[in-house]
């Protein structure tokens, strides 16, 4: 992804992050300075509002109720899948299928359109860079069908060899599996030059979205992917909520993934006959209010200034990794030259433990360890690493206070 020439003079990262509750709130005693976003990213007043206006107001299940409160829930959870639709630019809104997360969301896939397709000695390729998500759910199927994973290598940049994606892709090939930007190395992969390569040779592609979808537009019209996974708790939402994207042709073919309420039409003993979509594929009642405030962060999303908000985190990521390279002893992992607004670390002088526990105790929060990734720390030979992701509320005195913390640990460590 480019970043053109903004200007930054009207966009207010302080401004913004009065609109989020917990960053006014302090830790050990200190200013909360949250850089984990990556992992889940924090939540705007009106979303905890409206999803607490929900169930103070409107409390009733969805779908088949007739009274008021049923037909209300109803029409605000059903919204958010149009809203889904109009943010992803999906063509149909019945493409959108709710989920619990990018998690379920790929395990549908792997147990319904894979299982399908599957036979002795056939193949899914993923890349090196994976989230343990979206390699989990492959082996799983892979293994029952006797299959085989293949994996597209990365150099020590943390990037794509893509010079080797033709020879992986072959008539054995069933789907490629691959992240729009790594969690780990901030790597943003070109998935619209891989699926364009997985397409000349009729080879379908779904791609994890979860870390791409909070930090630039994400149109899969464009990208032309067959499925699409992200989940709401990165996207400022409530955790228990994800979309599955799927090209509404493929969706048509895929046998319902659980049976229960709202995934039939008509059930006998001797038959039950499935619904239409989106609903085959939604077994049970729903997460209603993660749902709904889903909906609510898409709204606040879209009533920021998104593109200088995007120019902003970039501007971030440059400023901090300058600032994190005069750090003694400290080695980025992961220096894509396409890249969004993760770093991960490794410092000789302290464990990514360590990095974590201390810089907690200066009311920084970073994630540490393998961060489900763990083949990708034995690519680039590290037990763990430390890392700090930034959203848009986040501010150059944020990246400071993390340097200053980071040199603390050099002191305190020699």
């Amino acid at each position: 992804m480019t970043h053109s020439a903004v200007n930054l003079t009207a966009f207010s990262a302080e401004q913004i992050r009065k609109e989020f509750p917990i960053l006014q709130t302090r830790v050990n005693g200190k200013p909360l300075i949250y850089l984990d976003n990556a992992a889940t990213a924090q939540k705007p007043g009106v979303v905890i509002d409206r999803m607490n206006d929900y169930y103070r107001n409107e409390n009733a299940n969805v779908h088949r109720g007739i009274h008021t409160l049923s037909q209300q829930a109803t029409t605000d959870y059903e919204s958010t899948r149009k809203k889904v639709q109009a943010f992803i630019h999906a063509a149909d809104e019945e493409e959108i299928i709710f989920t619990s997360g990018t998690t379920e969301s790929i395990n549908l896939v792997a147990s319904t359109f894979a299982r399908t397709i599957l036979k002795p000695g056939d193949e899914i390729l993923i890349s090196a860079m994976e989230h343990h998500s979206n390699i989990v759910p492959w082996q799983m199927i892979l293994e029952e069908k006797g299959g085989v994973l293949k994996v597209i290598p990365i150099n020590d940049n943390g990037e794509l060899i893509l010079d080797e994606l033709d020879s992986l892709l072959s008539s054995k090939t069933k789907l490629v599996a691959v992240s729009h930007m790594s969690n780990t190395l901030g790597t943003i992969n070109p998935v619209k030059e891989i699926i364009k390569a997985a397409h000349e040779k009729g080879i379908p592609v779904l791609v994890d979205a979860a870390q791409s979808i909070p930090h630039f537009p994400v149109d899969v019209q464009d990208l032309d992917c067959d499925f699409l996974a992200f989940s709401g708790h990165k996207l400022f939402g409530p955790t228990g909520i994800g979309i599955l994207y799927g090209k509404k042709a493929l969706l048509d073919t895929l046998p319902p993934y659980h049976g229960g309420g709202d995934m039939i039409k008509t059930v006998t003993f001797e038959k039950t006959t499935y619904n239409d979509l989106p609903f085959r594929l939604e077994a049970g009642t729903p997460n209603i209010a993660a749902g709904i405030g889903l909906g609510s962060a898409i709204d606040y999303v879209n009533s920021i200034d998104w593109k200088s908000a995007v120019a902003w985190e970039h501007e971030l990521l440059t400023y901090t990794t300058e600032k994190m390279l005069e750090v003694p002893g400290l080695r980025i992992i992961g220096t894509a030259a396409n890249k969004g607004s993760v770093i991960s670390f490794v410092m000789k002088s302290a464990h990514a433990s360590d990095i974590g526990m201390i810089l907690d105790q200066e009311g920084i929060a970073i994630r540490t360890g393998h961060h489900c990734t763990q083949p990708l720390m034995k690519r680039f030979g590290v037990p763990a690493t430390a890392r700090a992701s930034f959203a848009f509320y986040n501010t150059k005195e944020d990246a400071d206070a993390l340097i200053r913390g980071l040199l603390k640990i050099n002191d305190l460590f020699g």
